[in-house]
């Protein structure tokens, strides 16, 4: 599925070398810039229900993350804030400068949240959607023996996951989707859609890859906290499941800190696209 056949009217895509690798990036719209980071198992299509009314006001770049969508899937760099160089890369490329606002959903918080605490002057604001955050209280959460999600150390082991996902990619993406979304969010083109960028070993190691980083990802966002609250305005927004678990770990390491929760499942952007762009139309505004 190429990239071109979602992309609303007004976007173009281009193929950009960036930080030792080559994203796809989609671009549209005019003003200040906003950038959305999408999460796993998806790809820059997760946005294309918000884009055309967030591009009325903003210039809006949509990456495909290295190792998904049309991007390359190189061996290794899935550390967050390495794939936050990637995007620095991407808007000099485009000479598209900063400060710029944010949004990430799931893997992409992660790398906007790596952005905001190891380059904090490139961002004006910064908004993290239902996303628990390396450093932050994901370690907890991922604690399995402590009742913790199953999913993440599972995900992080080498080669096994790929191994038994290959030919099931389709059953995994429509059962993930159908649990945490509300009804009727995802048609049967949408789930054949992000289950096609995700066939195959090599597409499945490229997905994979971000969680083989999330270890280091804490240790590091920690030192980076350790001395220096993220100084921009942060919109955490939680859904009916997680809550305000992500504004409420924010709270002492930011100076702005606003927390809202989404009348949605996991996946805010394409269950609620009115929500959504006003809630953060109204925040960046």
């Amino acid at each position: 599925m190429s990239t071109t056949d979602w992309l609303p009217d007004g976007f173009g895509v281009q193929r950009i070398a960036t930080n030792q690798t080559r994203l796809s990036v989609a671009v549209g719209g005019s003003g200040p810039v906003l950038v959305l980071l999408h999460g796993w198992p998806q790809t820059s299509r997760a946005w294309a229900r918000v884009m055309p009314a967030l591009a009325q006001d903003h210039t809006v770049v949509v990456p495909d993350l290295r190792g998904t969508g049309d991007s390359d899937r190189p061996e290794g760099g899935y550390a967050k804030t390495n794939q936050a160089d990637d995007i620095r890369g991407l808007l000099t490329s485009l000479k598209l400068t900063g400060p710029v606002a944010v949004a990430g959903h799931d893997i992409g918080s992660m790398v906007a949240f790596a952005w905001a605490v190891a380059h904090p002057e490139d961002l004006s604001h910064l908004i993290l959607v239902d996303s628990l955050l390396p450093g932050l209280g994901l370690e907890e959460a991922m604690d399995v023996a402590e009742g913790g999600m199953w999913h993440f150390g599972f995900f992080m082991t080498p080669n096994i996951p790929e191994m038994l996902f290959d030919g099931h990619e389709l059953e995994f993406i429509t059962a993930t989707f159908t649990a945490l979304s509300n009804p009727g969010t995802f048609s049967p083109g949408d789930l054949t859609a992000y289950a096609d960028e995700y066939t195959g070993r090599d597409r499945l190691r490229g997905g994979f890859e971000h969680y083989r980083t999330l270890l280091a990802d804490g240790r590091e966002n920690r030192a980076l906290l350790a001395e220096n609250k993220l100084p921009m305005p942060v919109l955490a927004i939680g859904t009916t499941h997680s809550g305000t678990a992500t504004a409420q770990a924010l709270a002492p390491r930011a100076d702005q800190v606003r927390g809202a929760v989404a009348p949605t499942g996991h996946f805010v952007a394409e269950e609620d696209a009115d929500w959504f762009t006003k809630t953060v139309t109204e925040f960046l505004g």
